[in-house]
């Protein structure tokens, strides 16, 4: 190849590159790439599986929910209004396509955090292999997308409220349906800049939003999961990919049948891309892993008190006003919601409620976080170990209000990882 030809057209090369990296195939646009993972042994019965998956699901819907009343408010305002918020409460708030698509909702409903990790729970239970393919998941966005365009173009009702209701199950997908469809086309120019226009451009929390249902697919096997989640993180600039297989890969380390606090903390270490050999700069999740930890700490100093959670605490308003100095333009910046998940976690010594107690009394993306913490953690510790008066109002209104049947999709996803352990 000339020499001069690769100058003029180093961006174009430079841009292949990293396609190829997300499993980008240009030469062969029509054909999925094959690939032979090795699953590792389950260490979990199938009814443990299911206490796994099912304590994820819900427990990330309870972090949503716990959130979703205060999403995106100060934590001046949380407490103006709420004072301290410790357990579920009814939403009085607009809807939104990426909030809550019935207004009024009572305790427990929830917004697109749990609508994400449902839609890729279902995409899961449709994989023949072990190996996850980019392209179907995001024709699955496509598909889904296409699906609420077609509801649109049915509507009979000329009622304004109709209109608005279906349009904005569109707009939630709208953006990721303008990257979905050239990456599927295998169109690398017209995916690259629509993914550097995605949200304005910002390093969002997008992959952050379906890591742990992700995990969830390699249960004890957390270094597999990062590699396929970084896969699967076709919507994330930056080190916001490395984010979100990191938190699958947190979810997979969960998921061994003897696993401890400290099996999620090592595989924030899994590193399969390289992070930590970038010149100059090093590993940035790493480096939030690292504030988060020092947060925490010195935290824990300023209160000798067993409950550091509440208002007047040295060590939640020390830690609080930590978290502040980091606090990047948008609350739902990736590397702002990995450091609060991370520190919260530490904070509350990984136990469940007080993690999402630290979060939603926090603010900024609040539901978000607390949805990320309530994923992981709860497929940890299983469904049976969660709070049982939150996970009973998750699972009712859910499925009573918004057609989210947590339990059903568990048992199928259950029964799909089931069958591929053992080579079905």
């Amino acid at each position: 190849m000339p020499l001069n030809w690769c100058y003029r057209n180093k961006k174009q090369i430079f841009l292949f590159l990293i396609l190829l990296g997300s499993g980008f195939d240009c030469q062969q646009k029509n054909e999925l790439r094959e690939e032979t993972i090795i699953r590792k042994p389950l260490e979990l019965s199938k009814e443990e599986l299911y206490d796994r998956i099912l304590g994820s699901l819900v427990g990330g819907a309870i972090g949503d929910a716990m959130g979703a009343p205060t999403e995106m408010w100060s934590r001046e305002a949380i407490q103006g209004t709420f004072g301290f918020v410790s357990s579920l409460d009814s939403m009085i708030r607009e809807t939104s396509p990426e909030g809550i698509w019935i207004a009024n909702l009572p305790a427990g409903g929830t917004t697109d955090d749990t609508r994400w990790k449902m839609l890729t729970a279902d995409y899961l239970t449709k994989q023949k292999s072990d190996a996850l393919a980019p392209q179907l998941f995001a024709k699955s966005i496509i598909e889904k997308y296409e699906s609420f365009i077609k509801e649109f173009d049915q509507l009979k009702d000329n009622s304004p409220e109709g209109y608005e209701e279906t349009l904005m199950k569109v707009n939630w997908l709208s953006e990721w349906y303008k990257v979905a469809v050239p990456f599927v086309q295998a169109d690398y120019l017209a995916y690259s800049d629509s993914l550097s226009k995605f949200y304005g451009g910002e390093m969002v929390c997008a992959g952050l939003l379906y890591a742990p249902t992700l995990g969830l697919f390699y249960p004890g096997d957390p270094e597999i999961a990062y590699q396929q989640a970084y896969k699967l993180s076709i919507f994330d600039l930056g080190y916001a990919r490395d984010l979100t297989a990191l938190s699958a890969a947190m979810t997979a380390a969960g998921m061994n049948k003897n696993a401890s606090s400290d099996s999620l903390l090592a595989s924030i270490r899994i590193d399969t891309e390289g992070y930590f050999q970038s010149r100059l700069v090093g590993r940035s999740a790493f480096k939030l892993f690292e504030q988060a930890k020092w947060i925490a700490n010195e935290a824990k100093k300023q209160d000798s008190t067993p409950d550091r959670l509440a208002l007047s605490s040295p060590a939640l308003n020390f830690a609080f006003q930590q978290l502040d100095q980091k606090q990047q333009d948008m609350p739902f910046h990736a590397g702002e919601i990995y450091l609060q998940t991370l520190t919260a976690m530490l904070y509350a010594d990984f136990d469940f409620k007080s993690t999402l107690i630290f979060l939603v009394n926090y603010g900024r993306d609040n539901d978000t976080t607390a949805a990320l913490a309530g994923s992981i953690l709860g497929a940890w510790k299983g469904f049976n170990q969660l709070p049982e008066e939150e996970r009973a109002i998750a699972l009712r209104t859910n499925r009573e209000l918004l057609g989210i049947d947590l339990e059903a999709m568990a048992a199928q996803l259950t029964d799909h990882i089931w069958e591929l352990s053992l080579g079905k």
